[in-house]
C-alpha cells in the first residue's frame, strides 16, 4: 500500500485533533486500497470485547488470529464491492440485503443468487425479494433433508445405517475427531484411510503369529497362553542371568563363591530390623545359593523375595517345556527355555504402533472382512458431492452480513465517524454508567482493571474501573468509564452504581479502581479551597481526638490513684490549689494572640480601604487567581492531552495516531443531572433544620475583631494604644 491514488479525491473531517477519511461513496471503497494505512485512524483491532457481531469479524479474521487487521479488512471490501451492483450500499448497511442488489455478472454472483434464492424458497418465502443474515444463519432448516454439509467431515449421525454409524464412533475414538462446519465431531477421508491403514498393519502383524510358515520355528509356544507366560518368563530373567552367571565366576575362582554369596557382615546387618519378603536387601541378594556348576532350584532353598515369581516361571514355563517334575533348572535349560520365546520376543518387536488395538483383533478384522470402508468412502463423497451448494450458502451468508456490518465497522476502524459524531455509539462502547448524579457514555469493557488501568493513565482521563453484576446470572464484567463532567467529591473505591449494556440490561455496578486526572476547569478553580478546607477539618479532628485521648487518659489516672487510695485507707489527694498567676498568664498569652490577629486584620483592612474604588475588585479578582490561577492552569494543560488511544490500546487496539478528547467532547460525554428546563421549584424545605445562633455569634466576634483592630489602627498599634493609656 503506497500514498493515496491521486485521480481519487478523498474527503477527511477533523476530529479528535487530527484528519480523519470521510468514507461516502462507493468511489472511495474502491480507492480504499490506496489510501495511506498512516491515514487510518486503527492498524488493528481485537475480535472479542467489541459491540459488534462476532460472526462478521469471525469471517473477517480469515487468519483466526483474534485479530482485525488492514490487510483482512481491505480484502472483505473488495470482496463484498465486487458483488454488489452498487458498492455504497456496504455504507449504506441495512438488516435485510435485496436480492436486486447482488451482481449476477459473475459466476460467483449468480451462484450466491441462485442460492439465495434457494434458501428463502427452502425457509417458505420464495417470493421474498431481500435475505437477512437470521435466514442464512438458520442452515438446519435450508437442509433439513440432509445432515451432509459438503465439508468432507461426516459425523456418526450422518450414516444411514447402524453398521456404519458404529464404524465411524470407532474411527473417533482411535483416531481423534475433527470438527464439521457445524461444530460436530467427524470423520474425514484421511483419518478413515489412515484408520484402515493401521487395522491392515495390525492384522498382518497377528498373521505373522498366526503362521509363521513352514519350518520356522512357533510364534506362540505356548498358543493362546504364550503372552502370560512370556511375562512370567521376562519377571526372572535379568535375575536368572545373573545367577548363572555367579556360578560362572564360582566355577572360574572358587575363592569368588563366599563374596559372590554375600559374607556373614551383610547379613548381620539386617538382622538387626523387621524383615519382610518385599525387602529391597532381600530382593538384591542372588536368588539361590552360588555354587560352581549348581543348578537353580524352583521351590526350596530359593531368596524368599523371589520364591513367588520362580513359582510362576515353574508352573507357567518350565512344567511346559521341561517337563512337570522339573525342581531345578540347569543351564542348558535356561537356554532351551529363552530359544523358545525368541520367535516371540522378535515378533513384539515388529508390533505396528496401532491405536486399532484398542477395539481388539477380532473387531478390526470384521472391519477389514466387511464392506465398512467402502461405505465410509461413499458417505464422505455423498458429503464433498454438497460442497459447491454449500460454498454458495456461506458466501450468501458473509455477504448478507457484510453488507449490514462492514460500513459500521470502517467508521469505527478506518475512521471514528461514529465515536466523534455522537449519533451512535462506537463499537467499542460497552453502554452507560449512573453513578453520583451523572451518566457516562464512554465506558469501556475491560479483562483485567489493573492491567488496564497501568497503560490507560497516560490517556490523562479521570477513569472509574467498575465490576458489574446481575442477580439473575453468574456472569460477571468490568468496565472503565470516563468522568468527564462534574466533580470527584464524592467519587471512592465502593461506590455503587447502575450500568446500562447495550441491550439495556442494567447491572449493579461497584467501584473497584479510581485513575485520578482533572476532570474540568471548575473543579480545578474549587479545589483549592476545597482541600483548604478538608485539611483544617482533618487537622482540627486530630487536635479535638488528642485532646480527647490526653483528657479521658488524665481523668483515668486520677480516679485510679484515688481508687488505689481509699483501698490502702489513705485520704484521697487533694485538687491542686488555683493558680492565679498561671490563669492570668494564659489569659495574657490570648489577648496578646488576639491582639495580633487584629492587628494583621487591621493592616489587611488599611491597606483594602486604602485602595481606589476601582481597584478594590481588583484586588479581590487578583486574590482569587493567585490561588486558583495556577491550579485551573495545570488542569487546562492536563484536559488539552486527554487521548483515547491508550485506552483502546490498553484493550488490544492499535491505534494510529493521538486521538485527543477536548473539553467540549469530553463534556459531551458525560451528562450532569440538571432540571429540566420547564420545572417548577420551590425552595421551601419542610425538613431544613433551624438556623443556628452560633452563626451569629461568629459573625459578632468576626466584627468586633474588625473594629478592635481599626481601633487599634488609628491609635497607632498596640503600642500606641497602650501608650494613651498610660502604660
Amino acid at each position: 500500500m503506497t500514498t493515496a491514488n491521486p485521480a481519487h479525491s478523498w474527503r477527511f473531517f477533523r476530529a479528535g485533533g487530527i484528519d480523519q477519511v470521510d468514507l461516502r461513496s462507493g468511489e472511495d471503497l474502491a480507492a480504499l486500497a490506496e489510501l495511506d494505512p498512516k491515514l487510518w485512524v486503527a492498524l488493528s483491532c481485537p475480535t472479542k470485547g467489541l459491540e459488534f457481531d462476532s460472526r462478521t469479524l469471525q469471517l473477517i479474521d480469515t487468519d483466526g488470529d483474534g485479530r482485525i487487521r488492514v490487510p483482512e479488512l481491505l480484502e472483505a471490501v473488495r470482496w463484498a464491492a465486487g458483488l454488489l451492483k452498487d458498492p455504497a450500499g456496504l455504507l449504506a448497511g441495512g438488516e435485510s440485503l435485496p436480492l436486486a442488489a447482488i451482481a449476477d455478472d459473475s459466476e460467483l454472483g449468480q451462484r450466491i443468487l441462485a442460492s439465495a434464492r434457494q434458501i428463502l424458497s427452502n425457509l417458505g418465502q420464495a417470493e421474498a425479494p431481500e435475505i437477512s443474515p437470521e435466514d442464512t444463519a438458520d442452515t438446519a432448516h435450508i437442509f433439513s433433508q440432509t445432515k451432509l454439509n459438503g465439508d468432507g467431515v461426516v459425523p456418526p449421525d450422518s450414516a444411514a445405517d447402524e453398521d456404519t454409524r458404529r464404524l465411524l464412533e470407532d474411527i473417533l475414538k482411535t483416531m481423534g475427531p475433527e470438527a464439521d462446519r457445524s461444530g460436530k465431531p467427524g470423520v474425514s477421508q484421511a483419518k478413515a484411510e489412515a484408520f484402515f491403514a493401521q487395522c491392515r498393519a495390525f492384522s498382518d502383524w497377528w498373521q505373522r503369529a498366526e503362521q509363521p510358515g513352514a519350518g520356522k520355528p512357533p510364534v506362540l509356544p505356548m498358543g493362546a497362553d504364550t503372552p502370560s507366560a512370556f511375562a512370567a518368563l521376562q519377571a526372572v530373567r535379568a535375575k536368572v542371568d545373573d545367577y548363572f552367571t555367579r556360578c560362572r565366576l564360582a566355577a572360574f575362582d572358587p575363592r569368588a563363591a563366599g563374596p559372590l554369596n554375600r559374607t556373614e557382615e551383610a547379613f548381620a546387618a539386617m538382622a538387626g530390623r523387621q524383615l519382610s519378603d518385599g525387602d529391597e536387601d532381600i530382593r538384591a541378594l542372588p536368588l539361590a545359593r552360588v555354587e560352581a556348576g549348581r543348578r537353580l532350584p524352583l521351590r526350596d532353598g530359593v531368596n524368599p523375595a523371589w520364591r513367588g515369581a520362580l513359582g510362576d516361571f515353574q508352573a507357567q514355563v518350565a512344567a511346559l517345556l521341561l517337563g512337570a517334575d522339573r525342581a531345578a533348572l540347569a543351564e542348558e535349560d535356561w537356554g532351551r527355555v529363552q530359544e523358545a520365546f525368541a520367535p516371540y520376543q522378535a515378533w513384539l518387536t515388529a508390533k505396528p504402533q496401532a491405536a486399532v488395538e484398542a477395539l481388539g483383533l477380532q473387531r478390526v478384522r470384521e472391519f477389514l472382512a466387511g464392506r465398512g470402508e467402502a461405505a465410509v468412502t461413499e458417505l464422505i463423497g455423498r458429503d464433498l458431492a454438497l460442497k459447491p451448494e454449500f460454498e454458495a450458502i456461506e458466501a450468501v451468508d458473509r455477504l448478507v452480513r457484510y453488507h449490514r456490518d462492514l460500513g459500521q465497522l470502517l467508521k469505527n476502524f478506518v475512521s471514528f465517524a461514529e465515536f466523534y459524531g455522537r449519533h451512535s455509539p462506537a463499537v467499542f462502547q460497552a453502554g452507560r454508567l449512573y453513578i453520583d448524579g451523572r451518566s457516562c457514555d464512554l465506558c469501556i469493557k475491560v479483562a483485567d482493571a489493573a492491567k488496564h488501568g497501568a497503560l490507560a493513565s497516560a490517556s490523562r482521563i479521570y477513569l472509574l474501573y467498575c465490576e458489574c453484576s446481575r442477580k439473575d446470572c453468574a456472569e460477571k464484567m468490568t468496565v472503565a468509564a470516563a468522568l468527564t463532567g462534574g466533580d470527584s467529591d464524592h467519587i471512592f473505591v465502593g461506590r455503587n452504581g447502575v450500568f446500562y449494556d447495550r441491550q439495556g440490561r442494567d447491572w449493579d455496578a461497584t467501584v473497584i479502581k479510581v485513575v485520578e486526572h482533572p476532570i474540568s476547569v471548575r473543579q480545578a478553580i474549587w479545589s483549592p479551597y476545597k482541600r483548604l478546607a478538608r485539611l483544617v477539618g482533618e487537622q482540627i479532628e486530630k487536635i479535638a481526638a488528642a485532646r480527647d485521648k490526653a483528657a479521658t487518659e488524665k481523668m483515668g489516672a486520677d480516679m485510679e490513684g484515688r481508687l488505689k487510695a481509699v483501698d490502702e485507707g489513705k485520704p484521697a489527694p487533694k485538687e491542686p490549689p488555683f493558680d492565679v498567676a498561671k490563669f492570668a498568664g494564659i489569659f495574657a498569652a490570648i489577648g496578646l494572640a488576639v491582639g495580633g490577629i487584629a492587628a494583621g486584620m487591621g493592616k489587611l483592612v488599611e491597606a483594602f480601604a486604602s485602595l481606589i474604588w476601582w481597584q478594590k475588585p481588583l484586588a479581590v479578582l487578583g486574590l482569587f487567581v493567585l490561588i486558583s490561577g495556577p491550579s485551573a492552569f495545570l488542569a487546562w494543560l492536563k484536559l488539552r492531552q486527554r487521548n483515547l488511544g491508550p485506552l483502546l490500546d490498553a484493550n488490544g487496539w492499535a491505534i494510529n495516531g493521538l486521538m485527543r478528547v477536548n473539553i467540549p467532547f469530553g463534556g459531551s460525554l458525560t451528562a450532569v443531572a440538571k432540571l429540566p428546563a420547564d420545572s417548577i421549584r420551590s425552595l421551601e424545605d419542610p425538613y431544613a433544620p433551624e438556623k443556628s445562633r452560633a452563626a451569629l455569634y461568629g459573625w459578632l466576634v468576626l466584627c468586633a475583631g474588625a473594629a478592635l483592630g481599626l481601633a487599634l489602627w488609628a491609635l497607632g498599634g498596640p503600642s500606641g494604644a497602650l501608650r494613651r493609656l498610660g502604660f
